[in-house]
């Protein structure tokens, strides 16, 4: 890897504003920025419904922690850039549709947009990125604002189940990762609110998930691939062969995961036990605020991970990784755990920001 960059944290807080601020990963957001020491939040925006409104009085707080006493005097404003022309960085929690449509003008006006919506995260000039993984793909930025013209800039992070199945695999490319079968077994939450009716989902488990399989093949590719000669250049399904099934089931955080992995080497499990609690990139060696000094957490125990005891590890923003033991089929078999809004989403957008920052992609303000 190469030598991560060296930067000045701001003198002064970074103004920035969040999209779709009364939903469930909106809720998250503005309770990751509560304090945080490089931003504060200038703006929310949320539906044309709620414009105008006190945000106090429009959200419904689904977040077990209770919101932060700034946040609900803020107003709701319509999410263009003309009402959020105070803010360096734009933190969007939009659905899909709505983030293709907008999050385009916030770029073009200067912004640099952190997004975690899905409607650009396979463009092939926008950084797919989770920073322990792929930080050099932020060079893909020079080529972005060149082609499109746009004086700021769009990075996205992956889907929730992505970043947890990415960071537990990560590690183990140093083994040549030839084949992976995944299924997840994914929380209420990461459906959204209302998400999934309850009459659906108590004593239930279903067994699809829209676009979600394709997702996380898909994306997985590209962010284990490089960015090389001015282009992204994924992992081919030739290369790394990976098969996903998607299951919600009725917990409320925390996406579990079964993964079967072949590797090209032959290593043995405590070298791939190793291998995960040596794990630290260019986040923890710049000491980012939002960074989990251990990203990938082994439990030795036989019955862990579980979401209700483990979703939290890293103040959510680790991934939980236990079960290893031979697979005889592939090589080897694990589950691995993740914060679905946290990791999975609001944190991930949060800590693709603070590196941005540290590559010295947003300016101070001044």
């Amino acid at each position: 890897m190469e030598s991560s960059p060296s930067f000045t944290p701001p003198t002064q807080k970074i103004p920035v504003a969040v999209l779709g601020a009364t939903g469930i990963v909106g809720q998250r957001l503005l309770t990751l920025l509560d304090d945080h020491p490089w931003f504060r939040v200038s703006g929310i925006a949320a539906s044309e419904r709620n414009v105008g409104a006190r945000y106090g009085d429009a959200v419904r707080w689904r977040i077990e922690t209770p919101p932060p006493a700034w946040a609900l005097d803020l107003p709701l404003h319509a999410p263009t850039p003309e009402r959020m022309s105070a803010a360096s960085v734009i933190f969007s929690a939009l659905p899909a549709d709505e983030a293709y449509a907008l999050e385009p003008a916030f770029a073009q006006a200067g912004a640099f947009v952190s997004s975690n919506a899905s409607a650009f995260r396979m463009a092939p000039d926008v950084p797919l990125i989770v920073p322990e993984i792929n930080p050099d793909h932020l060079e893909a930025l020079t080529a972005q604002r060149r082609s499109r013209e746009w004086p700021g800039a769009l990075i996205t992070n992956p889907n929730c189940s992505t970043i947890g199945l990415t960071l537990a695999l990560a590690p183990l490319t140093r083994f040549g990762l030839r084949r992976v079968l995944v299924t997840t077994m994914q929380a209420a939450s990461g459906a959204g609110y209302p998400g999934v009716a309850s009459l659906d989902l108590l004593d239930n488990a279903i067994p699809y998930i829209g676009g979600e399989e394709e997702k996380i093949e898909n994306e997985t590719r590209k962010i284990l691939g490089g960015w090389r000669y001015g282009a992204f250049v994924p992992l081919t399904p030739q290369t790394l062969r990976l098969s996903a099934t998607c299951a919600r089931i009725p917990t409320r955080d925390g996406h579990l995961e079964a993964v079967s992995v072949e590797l090209a080497e032959r290593p043995t499990a405590d070298e791939i036990i190793a291998a995960w609690r040596d794990f630290r990139s260019e986040p923890q060696q710049l000491g980012l605020p939002t960074a989990p000094t251990q990203p990938v957490v082994y439990r030795a125990e036989v019955d862990r991970p579980q979401p209700i005891l483990d979703r939290l590890a890293g103040k959510g923003m680790a991934v939980t990784v236990g079960r290893l033991r031979p697979c005889h089929v592939l090589d080897f078999k694990f589950l691995c755990l993740s914060h679905n809004t946290i990791r999975g989403a609001a944190g991930a957008a949060l800590l693709n920001a603070e590196l941005a920052y540290a590559h010295g992609l947003i300016a101070q303000p001044k």
